[in-house]
């Protein structure tokens, strides 16, 4: 037909339009026509109300424009009806009609967009495809599966439904929504279909076909009006395609797909009060109007067999609530829809209790009842104690208590989840169990023997207990945990030797001392202005190798003692350079010493469980005392791998954890093993802040919720745990109940280490680099004493450098030079004769010189006592007064002769 009828008349676009719901090889035909013209880019405005009609192409890939709602308008519909009445969960029974996966798909997208969009979370528990005889239905049964989406043939429908009536799937507790495909064009339902089903609709009748008709060529004609005004060309659409390879055709219309975006974006006005009409990227309509309708009795009373369709509602998808119900029969007839979930189911729940994962405390003794912040209600046996002590004169069983902690908070969010009810009852027996005489004693035998259904507390999981019980997976990890109690101790005597470690004080002592009081006395000794490389100190100058050495240690550590310091220059920057040093080593040693100079805690610092103290007790004097508690899993394990340390311990083990804490805080044990997760909360919560546990976890397992062998509630309370994990709850409940206001773990267990070389290592640099830039002012001073003072020297830049230097003025000085000049002669020892003969003839010189100045002094002496004698006559004054001038210039000529003198000398 296609080629015969369509592409001979040279066709532009087709109309497909029916309202016959035929489900079989028309269908297959109608799509396989649909696919032929898609390959020949043809496009098509349609309009049919079979399954080729709900399909929701992908875009790019599809030239149909469709007018008739599709899978995905109807699954939307649907997940709103959901919505509605809060059922989040829900399952998807399919036949093998065609287009039964394009449906599925389309649930799942359609539940994504909502979580999207209106952060509302869908669970699709599961997907059923029914085969001849329904048989598979059976799947539902176990599962919590209440709200049912069915999608297929209204044949296929009658045949679902009266197998699920069979099973029990279709009463008063199941509630089936159902597509258009299942309501058919008729309001009459077949006798196999449930009161209270619900189902999706829109109108197929021969008016809707018309108006259809007539909606379609609108789209046509305005969809061609504006391809020829946008593209400017007044050619006639020609596709020209042909079955028959020609070389005037072709097999593909080349304009195709440029007509079906100008198809695609029509907008059309087409009833008062309601949207365009418009199409999405994939020829879907935009806006869509359906039916909601409601499996009722034909009759008011009910008590006919007849069931009709009757309408109850509309959903709009342009509308965020787009759902506009009325009155609703439910199935069974009742009035309020039923849940989503299975009916809640009740269960025994056996408990040790055990903080913080279960403590027990009275309920209020005015009410009788237990308020929030004290847990929920438990029955108790005859073995409660109540807060460590009991306060009845009479027999505790069934007495109601309050319990609360960890597990009772995880056991609340199970119950409110998985929908049950709940009965906690704490075992006659109470011990967690164990294996002994070939029967199981406390939980793990209420567990064996079916008394309960479940235990929930801190129960450890291991390989003999899944034996006779279902664990779920791990709540909180655990492992055998040594507790110890800290004992005060005493001040070491080398306590003032700890703030550094050996090497440090070797390098200290050894080599930083001795090379500070070398370097001093050797830049001294090589310093011009100290000893000058001489054999003996020069006078007035008290210093030595030893002098040196009182020097550095009195620097050293601050001591207000008497000091020699050096004469040169560059020996006493390189003190400064070591008062520095000294300066940062005393801080760094004073600031650390008082963490040495404490009262230390000790403890037994246990590797674990293999430790060789735990291992083999009787070697070590006195034998290490350690226990656990009577019929636990620490006490099992260490029995099955450690026989002669059980033998040693079961002397020392006892009845309840508290009992273990108080004996190791009194010192009657030296360490307690027990599970880690409670032994770290008790350490946290203990008022003194003198427990801890020390050394590595032993046998890693996990606590877990246990149920009898073979339990169908395993799987359900898996799945929420996981989901727990996964979203953070578990951990939210862990900071809330297992943390406590004491602390005593490595942070303060960690005492305070020496400090090594590397830690000050700036110091010992600053030392070396003083005594490198030390060499650099010797050097600096040697050219000074040799070639710059000899240019500067004169009374006036003596004076003047001074005020800087009382050194540098002295060597700038004439007479001062002349002073040191005597100075050294006197201490100057001669090594060969050449010096000697130079020596002797400067000797007789100066004796010369000496001899002269004697004389000058006594003629100037005689002047003076001329000048001093009175005279009378005229003549005697004459006489003074020509002495007195001659006098005055012989002292002219002794006071110049000094400087010559002074020369010489």
């Amino acid at each position: 037909m296609v080629c015969e009828t369509f592409l001979k008349r040279n066709v532009s676009a087709i109309l497909f339009l029916s309202n016959t719901e035929l489900y079989g090889r028309n269908t297959a035909a109608a799509q396989y026509f649909l696919q032929l013209t898609n390959y020949l880019r043809i496009p098509v405005v349609a309009w049919n109300a079979d399954n080729s009609g709900l399909e929701k192409r992908s875009a790019g890939n599809n030239l149909v424009i469709q007018l008739a709602p599709s899978a995905f308008h109807q699954a939307n519909a649907m997940l709103s009806l959901l919505k509605r009445y809060s059922w989040k969960q829900f399952s998807i029974v399919t036949s093998t009609v065609a287009g039964y996966r394009e449906f599925i798909q389309a649930v799942a997208e359609a539940a994504y967009k909502f979580e999207s969009q209106n952060s509302y979370k869908f669970k699709i528990l599961g997907t059923v495809l029914v085969n001849n005889n329904a048989s598979n239905l059976g799947s539902l049964l176990g599962t919590e599966a209440r709200i049912l989406l069915l999608y297929s043939t209204r044949e296929e429908a009658r045949s679902i439904l009266k197998t699920a009536g069979q099973m029990g799937l279709a009463g008063d507790k199941y509630v089936w929504i159902v597509t258009q495909s299942v309501i058919g064009s008729t309001t009459e339902s077949p006798p196999e279909f449930p009161v209270g089903m619900l189902g999706v609709h829109f109108e197929t009748t021969d008016n809707q076909l018309t108006k259809s008709i007539s909606t379609a060529l609108k789209v046509f004609v305005n969809g061609v009006e504006a391809f020829h005004r946008e593209s400017n060309s007044s050619s006639l659409l020609s596709p020209k395609v042909s079955c028959e390879d020609s070389a005037s055709t072709s097999s593909r219309w080349a304009q195709g797909e440029q007509l079906f975006k100008y198809l695609q974006n029509v907008r059309i006005d087409v009833d008062p009060g309601r949207p365009p009409l418009e199409f999405d990227a994939d020829g879907t309509r935009s806006s869509v109007e359906l039916t909601i309708v409601n499996l009722q009795p034909s009759n008011s009373g009910g008590s006919g067999r007849e069931l009709l369709w009757r309408q109850i509602g509309h959903w709009h998808s342009w509308k965020k609530d787009g759902l506009d119900i009325q009155d609703i029969v439910w199935p069974g007839h009742s009035h309020v829809p039923p849940e989503d979930g299975p009916d809640k189911f009740h269960l025994k729940v056996a408990f040790l209790e055990e903080p913080p994962f279960i403590s027990i405390v009275p309920p209020d003794p005015v009410s009788g009842r237990c308020p929030v912040s004290h847990g929920v209600p438990c029955h108790v046996g005859n073995h409660v104690p109540l807060n460590g002590e009991s306060d009845l004169g009479h027999s505790a069983r069934n007495v109601t208590q309050c319990c609360s902690g960890f597990c009772v908070d995880l056991l609340e969010k199970f119950s409110d989840d998985l929908g049950f009810t709940y009965e906690l009852i704490r075992v006659d027996d109470p011990k967690f169990g164990t294996h002994v005489n070939g029967r199981w004693n406390g939980l793990m035998g209420a567990l064996a023997n079916r008394r309960v259904d479940m235990v929930m507390t801190s129960l450890t999981v291991n390989a003999e207990r899944e034996h006779v019980a279902d664990f779920t997976i791990p709540f909180m990890e655990t492992g055998i945990a040594i507790l110890v109690a800290k004992r005060t101790g005493i001040i070491s005597p080398t306590a003032f030797l700890e703030p550094f470690d050996t090497a440090s004080w070797l390098l200290v002592g050894v080599v930083a001392i001795q090379v500070a009081a070398l370097a001093i006395f050797l830049f001294e000794w090589l310093s011009p202005s100290g000893y000058n490389m001489q054999l003996s100190a020069p006078t007035n100058q008290r210093f030595s190798l030893f002098r040196t050495y009182w020097l550095v240690w009195a620097i050293l550590f601050q001591a207000s003692v008497n000091i020699d310091c050096p004469r040169g220059f560059t020996s006493r920057f390189i003190s400064n350079v070591w008062a520095t040093f000294a300066v940062v080593f005393l801080a760094i040693y004073t600031a650390n010493l008082a963490a040495f100079m404490i009262t230390r805690e000790e403890f037994y610092d246990l590797s674990g469980v293999e430790d060789p103290r735990l291992i083999s007790p009787k070697s070590h004097e006195p034998p290490f005392r350690f226990g656990t508690v009577f019929n636990t899993h620490t006490e099992a394990t260490i029995l099955k791998h450690y026989k002669e340390m059980h033998y040693h311990m079961r002397n020392y083990n006892l009845n309840e954890i508290r009992a273990g804490i108080e004996a190791v805080k009194r010192g009657e044990l030296d360490a307690f093993l027990y599970d880690g997760a409670v032994l770290d909360y008790l350490v946290s919560q203990d008022e003194e802040c003198r427990l801890l546990t020390v050394g590595s976890w032993y046998a890693m397992t996990g606590y877990g919720v246990a149920f009898p062998r073979g339990s169908k509630y395993v799987a359900p309370f898996n799945e929420k745990l996981l989901e727990y994990i996964e979203n953070g709850d578990v951990d939210r409940l862990r900071r809330f109940w297992l943390t406590g206001v004491c602390k005593p773990y490595k942070e303060e267990r960690q005492f305070s280490e020496p400090l090594s070389t590397e830690q000050f290592l700036s110091a010992f640099l600053l030392l070396l680099s003083g005594i490198g830039l030390a060499f650099l002012l010797l050097a600096l001073e040697h050219v000074y004493f040799h070639s710059i003072r000899p240019h500067l020297t004169s009374p006036t830049t003596g004076a003047c450098c001074s005020l800087i230097s009382i050194n540098m003025g002295k060597s700038l000085t004439f007479r001062d030079a002349v002073f040191e000049t005597q100075d050294r002669l006197r201490s100057h020892r001669c090594r060969d004769a050449i010096c000697r003969l130079h020596l002797r003839r400067l000797n007789l010189q100066l004796d010369c010189v000496r001899s002269r100045v004697r004389q000058l002094e006594k003629q100037l002496g005689e002047c003076n006592q001329l000048i001093g004698t009175t005279v009378n006559d005229e003549l005697r004054t004459v006489e003074v007064e020509n002495n007195l001038i001659e006098c005055q210039a012989t002292t002219r000529q002794v006071l110049e002769a000094i400087p010559e003198m002074e020369t010489v000398l």
